[in-house]
């Protein structure tokens, strides 16, 4: 980490608000990506954003400026995801959720950006029967393109379950696309 950023964490915690408003600009929308994905759903993941740098300022002074800030940061967001996943009741796919889908993969413009709405529907259908571990594993490794130490770290887990719950999401992800037939 440079001395700036090491500067701003340190100025973080000797409780410089300042310095912390530079902290959530510079993080949001990395908290964002992930909660939406872990989530899907656009209310919840601005949640748990907010929930999110409440944790942090509250525990800023546990953070070691020694070590990247992203990791504690994305440690912070996923644990939350995992317990609004595990408070929340199992909800049914809605039509609309599929349709969104088939739109997605039957358009020929593959450079075509996603709307939150649209992104999140495909998301929803595509991780649905996945665990909250399963879940949080795959986001990482798959959508936020993290390296398997970082996902260790961050979740808590040995490069085995990292690896096994990464594989169980990739097969259960693969049967649900089967299921609305894509091969």
């Amino acid at each position: 980490m440079d001395s700036l950023a090491t500067d701003i964490f340190i100025r973080c915690q000797r409780g410089d608000r300042d310095a912390f408003r530079v902290v959530v600009q510079t993080y949001q929308r990395l908290v964002f990506s992930l909660a939406i994905k872990m989530l899907a759903d656009e209310d919840d993941a601005k949640d748990i954003v907010q929930e999110t740098f409440i944790r942090v300022w509250q525990g800023i002074d546990s953070y070691d400026v020694r070590r990247p800030f992203s990791t504690w940061i994305y440690t912070i967001t996923s644990r939350l995801c995992l317990d609004r996943i595990k408070s929340m009741r199992r909800t049914a796919t809605l039509p609309t959720d599929e349709y969104s889908l088939r739109q997605f993969a039957s358009d020929s413009d593959n450079e075509r950006s996603l709307e939150n709405s649209e992104y999140v529907s495909i998301v929803k259908i595509l991780t649905e029967k996945l665990s909250p571990k399963q879940r949080l594993v795959f986001t990482l490794c798959q959508l936020e393109g993290l390296s398997s130490d970082e996902v260790e770290q961050i979740a808590g887990l040995n490069a085995r379950q990292v690896k096994s719950n990464l594989y169980e999401a990739r097969q259960t992800i693969r049967e649900q696309l089967k299921h609305l037939g894509y091969e």
